[in-house]
């Protein structure tokens, strides 16, 4: 795995348009909350994130853009994802019926990339997930926009514009 400054990269989604999106939606303020399937970890052999933790968050390209912190991390049923979670996910869910069609969607994706290899997977109320929550710590280097600059402590992205565009 790739560090930078000797931190580990915060990877969200697939590279390309997904996660150019998903960066961007982070840079803005706008996606605070992350959720990820605990057998993904467990396939894996990732540990799960902890309070405290901090990682770079790259774009498709692996540039480091800022630094993040984790805030929280809870182990929930699916169905016990609620609305707050959803909506700052930052992805305009307007319900949490939304953010789960999406989710879904997207895990069915990662589960058939993972081949025949991967366990028998199943989606329901009580597949267990990872939800996390992170704050903006240092947002992209005003001059350059692309390395983790000054340190705002608000959680805040005033120099949002410098990370990758949005898709439409």
């Amino acid at each position: 795995m790739t560090t930078h400054g000797g931190l580990p990269p915060f990877l969200l989604g697939f590279p390309g348009e997904l996660r150019d999106r998903l960066v961007a939606a982070v840079l803005s303020g706008a996606k605070t909350t992350t959720t990820g399937l605990l057998a993904e970890y467990e396939r894996e052999g990732e540990p799960l994130p902890e309070p405290g933790a901090r990682s770079v968050l790259v774009d498709s390209a692996e540039r480091p853009l800022a630094v993040l912190e984790v805030t929280e991390v809870n182990v929930v049923r699916l169905a016990d994802v609620g609305l707050p979670h959803a909506l700052d996910e930052g992805e305009g869910y307007a319900s949490v019926a939304e953010w789960r069609a999406s989710h879904e969607g997207f895990w069915r994706d990662v589960e058939r990339l993972a081949g025949p290899k991967a366990p028998p997977f199943t989606l329901d109320d009580d597949t267990l997930v990872v939800t996390e929550r992170f704050r903006l710590l240092r947002n992209p280097a005003p001059d350059t926009g692309t390395g983790p600059g000054r340190d705002t402590g608000t959680g805040a992205a005033p120099d949002a514009a410098e990370g990758p565009a949005p898709a439409a």
